[in-house]
């Protein structure tokens, strides 16, 4: 097994929340750090019909800016089987594909919550699911990829003040609770992005 201190791989996002949990999924056995100059450069299109894909599009283009370095990027958001997999791949503009305006001054992760909320309304099965796609890339080309995902419930009201986007209505009934109620420790253990990533680094031997 490869040591932390001895692989360094490059995380293409500029979220703070998703790296926190790469970070803890790695579990020490290599060494995450943020692309530099990623907030520099303009965001490829991610016009795939799948996380896979979405994330395979932004690892490669990624790894271009870091030559000779591995990259790793995800697309990862909700599936709502009452909304026919919605909002899936488009689930951090889920509002604004939708139209919806929301609340004045409402955040994004606000709007994409009411936007939620209003669609659900009426509907009591409400199974859905968390899911994270990742890509390794070097030198524009994708070597590796890996997936997880985490099964769950949307809720009417938030609960927690943890996590981030859709966390507060996400409820895992294994544990009674939503994802922004759990500690690092608990999101740790189930998240989607941790399953995601031990996935990966399993695949690439690390």
């Amino acid at each position: 097994m490869v040591g932390m201190s001895d692989v360094r791989l490059y995380v293409a996002t500029s979220n703070a929340g998703k790296m926190r949990d790469f970070v803890a999924g790695s579990g020490g056995r290599v060494r995450l750090e943020p692309l530099p100059g990623l907030k520099d450069v303009a965001a490829p299109a991610e016009d795939e019909e799948t996380f896979e894909g979405n994330a395979g599009v932004k690892a490669r283009y990624y790894s271009l800016m870091a030559p000779g370095e591995m990259v790793i990027a995800d697309d990862s958001g909700l599936e709502v089987d009452a909304l026919g997999g919605a909002p899936g791949v488009r689930s951090a503009r889920y509002a604004e594909d939708m139209g919806f305006a929301g609340p004045a001054g409402a955040s994004v992760d606000e709007r994409n919550n009411f936007c939620l909320l209003e669609a659900l309304a009426g509907v009591t099965e409400r199974a859905g699911r968390y899911r994270c796609a990742l890509a390794a890339a070097k030198d524009g080309v994708v070597l590796w990829g890996a997936s997880g995902s985490l099964e769950g419930s949307l809720l009417d009201l938030a609960r927690g003040l943890g996590g981030f986007g859709y966390d507060p209505y996400f409820y895992v009934g294994e544990l009674g609770k939503t994802m922004a109620e759990m500690g690092a420790e608990e999101r740790l253990a189930l998240s989607h992005r941790g399953k995601a990533l031990t996935a990966l680094l399993d695949a690439m031997g690390m």
